[in-house]
């Protein structure tokens, strides 16, 4: 089944929008009774004027300006400033990549040397743990358990 078609009513505002809403839409909306709803459309925001790429709104007569404007030494002057920016923009950006790539280098090679000095402390660390246990070793054996003869000390000069 199709629905007959409802003319529409179009109302505008101060700002150039249209707005389009079914007539039955408008009339369900003036109702106050408690009748049941019919179904209703909502309402649409159409733009009055026609719009250009990019969802805005062009002036008339901006399009025939636009293509005017790029033959004028003003256009000229603010497409190198830009280009010019844009060369700036990457050099920085290439300078930057080249600073970081610098650094994790200066980084990586200090990394190896601590990690080589790690490795030559821990040899020390190890030769001088060696000697302690060898020293204290010998302390041990060159020093003799005391005898259970208690007398055998000599006795103190007390005169």
């Amino acid at each position: 089944m199709s629905r007959p078609s409802q003319p529409k009513v179009t109302s505008s505002d101060h700002n150039g929008v249209s707005v389009i809403q079914s007539q039955s839409a408008a009339v369900a909306a003036s109702r106050t009774s408690a009748a049941p709803a019919l179904p209703q459309q909502l309402p649409q925001l159409v733009s009055a004027q026609p719009s250009s790429p990019g969802g805005k709104a062009a002036a008339p007569g901006k399009m025939k300006k636009a293509q005017a404007e790029k033959d004028s030494d003003e256009y000229r002057q603010r497409r190198e400033r830009n280009n010019l920016a844009v060369k700036k923009s990457r050099q920085r950006s290439k300078q930057k990549a080249m600073d970081t790539q610098q650094r994790v280098n200066q980084l990586k090679e200090e990394n190896e040397r601590l990690e080589a000095k790690i490795k030559l402390l821990s040899k020390e660390l190890s030769v001088l743990k060696d000697l302690f246990l060898e020293h204290a070793h010998n302390l041990a054996d060159n020093v003799q358990p005391p005898s259970g003869n208690l007398n055998a000390s000599p006795a103190p000069n007390n005169q």
